[in-house]
């Protein structure tokens, strides 16, 4: 959230501080002095650079160590079984291995009744099985281990150890009655295993700005290498692609070719091949077509993938810039804005201020679906709420500079007169 807080933070407080001044005159009293707007907002400038300074510093270093760390613990968090929910009357298998219901459970968690165990752990199927009319399901001290304490029940086990020459092939199987009994079952699988992080350091939201640009460079290569094997693999099955101009992109060398429906051919090719080998030249045909289809289809969707990734890692690299800019942006909008509104506090300034930043987040986000739709490139899409804003931030200068009311009623009033005086016949006093 830093990255989006920084900027709003620095446009409130440059609103509130330089409407708090003119609400007071001090704006006033520093321009009668012979001190420009501009100079006295050079200082505060040089300021909010260095802030930007700081912020490229935590987009580029601080925000990939974070994603780092957070996209590792949230994929290990979603592949762990973080609790077990024991509900009766329904098998539970949480646990691997074991399949346990419960018929009843008392209010205090504990007690249970009518208990069934499906004791799987050995791999060998469902051989040892727990009937109780009653216990207790307790965890451990460290919650390791969950314990169940039975009362009056039966253990049956299949294949107990016992000598095949005395039983000879037939399949054993044991029942115990007991009293008392004590099942423990480990919840190792239950806790959390964290995987090892270096694993997910490919991902383009854990690079910084040197390695987002080494890792387009490859995929750059990476497509290239694609294009020129299906250009390869491709020209056997289309003796009229070879004939087409060499050294050029394999999708306009594809373009250049006229396609079979554009040309009317005299007479069908296959009356000049002998009938005893025309229908094996249409099986080749056929089974070339659909070959160069499959090719060329597989050779797209690879490159469709390569030029996602591609700007993918272009929106990451460029919003490590935008995102420092937006800070010296939003000062530049709200220092001379704050100085017109001339209003301090958290009331007008606080409006104004939110409503530019809505703004400035909403052009952001559409210029980066724009990206990410392949219509405008990464450049400038990733810059189009620059591009668009600051033509705004040079005006609210000039206007603030001249002392002109943008926010007075009666200037609005003024301007509306004059534009009914441009209509025909529309004649109003300026």
């Amino acid at each position: 959230m830093v990255p989006l807080a920084l900027p709003l933070g620095i446009l409130l407080a440059s609103i509130m501080t330089f409407g708090d001044m003119g609400e007071a005159f001090e704006l006033v009293a520093i321009k009668s002095s012979g001190i420009s707007l501009l100079r006295f907002m050079r200082p505060l400038l040089f300021t909010i650079c260095i802030i930007a300074l700081g912020a490229f510093f935590f987009n580029n270093n601080v925000i990939p160590v974070a994603n780092l760390k957070a996209f590792s613990l949230l994929y290990d968090l979603r592949n762990a079984r973080m609790s077990l929910n024991i509900r009766p009357g329904q098998f539970n298998n949480d646990i691997p291995g074991y399949a346990i219901k419960i018929g009843e459970k008392d209010k205090d968690e504990k007690t249970i009744r009518n208990i069934i165990i499906y004791d799987g752990s050995s791999f060998s199927g469902n051989d040892r099985i727990v009937l109780a009319k009653s216990g207790e399901m307790t965890a451990s001290p460290d919650g390791k281990f969950i314990i169940f304490r039975l009362r009056d029940g039966w253990r049956y086990q299949e294949g107990a150890e016992t000598s095949l020459s005395e039983l000879g092939n037939h399949a054993t199987q044991t029942r115990m009655h007991f009293m008392r009994f004590d099942k423990i079952i480990d919840l190792s699988a239950l806790q959390l295993h964290r995987n090892n992080e270096d694993l997910f350091k490919s991902g383009y939201q854990m690079m910084n700005w040197k390695q987002l640009l080494d890792d387009m460079s490859l995929i750059r290569k990476t497509k290239a290498h694609d294009l020129a094997v299906g250009e390869s693999n491709f020209s056997p099955y289309l003796p009229v692609y070879n004939k087409q101009e060499s050294g050029i992109d394999f999708r306009k060398k594809l373009n250049k070719i006229v396609p079979a429906s554009a040309v009317v051919p005299a007479k069908a090719f296959t009356t000049d091949i002998p009938d005893s080998l025309r229908q094996k030249a249409i099986d080749i045909a056929i089974s070339n077509v659909r070959n160069s289809m499959q090719l060329v289809g597989y050779t797209a969707t690879n490159i469709k993938l390569q030029d996602d990734n591609l700007v993918k890692r272009e929106v990451a690299f460029y919003s490590k810039f935008t995102l420092s800019f937006a800070c010296v942006l939003l000062f530049l909008i709200g220092a001379p804005l704050g100085a017109i509104i001339r209003k301090g506090g958290l009331g007008l300034p606080i409006v104004v201020g939110v409503g530019f930043f809505v703004i400035y987040f909403i052009i952001s986000k559409v210029g980066e679906q724009l990206t990410t739709s392949h219509v405008l490139p990464a450049i400038l899409g990733m810059w189009l709420s620059t591009i668009m804003l600051l033509p705004i931030a040079l005006f609210m200068i000039r206007q603030a500079r001249n002392d002109s009311p943008v926010f007075s009623k009666e200037w609005y009033g003024r301007a509306w007169n004059r534009f009914l005086n441009l209509l025909p016949g529309k004649k109003t006093k300026v």
